[in-house]
């Protein structure tokens, strides 16, 4: 997540993390280095973006696949297949 949320701050940044440590951060090929509080700040908003769409991750777990949707479509019709996934749709809600 520490790298996520550099490329967010600058999406030209060049650099590496030894062990996931944002201590053990190398800027590379003249990047401007960005400070540790600016780093940890936007982890926080990367982190609350991820768990915002938790439903998206639950949803695609649960939906079939495109070959079982469209077969469901073939043979019971497109108000069946709607009735599928809006069940999927209604257990994990956009919050």
């Amino acid at each position: 997540m520490i790298i996520e949320a550099i490329l967010k701050i600058n999406p030209n940044a060049q650099v590496s993390i030894n062990a996931d440590n944002i201590n053990q951060i190398t800027w590379h090929n003249g990047t401007t280095p960005i400070p540790k509080a600016d780093i940890e700040a936007k982890m926080v908003e990367v982190q609350a973006e991820y768990d915002a769409k938790q439903y998206q991750r639950d949803r695609a777990a649960e939906y079939p696949s495109m070959a079982d949707q469209l077969d469901d479509i073939y043979h019971n019709g497109i108000d069946a297949w709607k009735a599928t996934i809006k069940t999927i749709k209604d257990k994990y809600p956009k919050e």
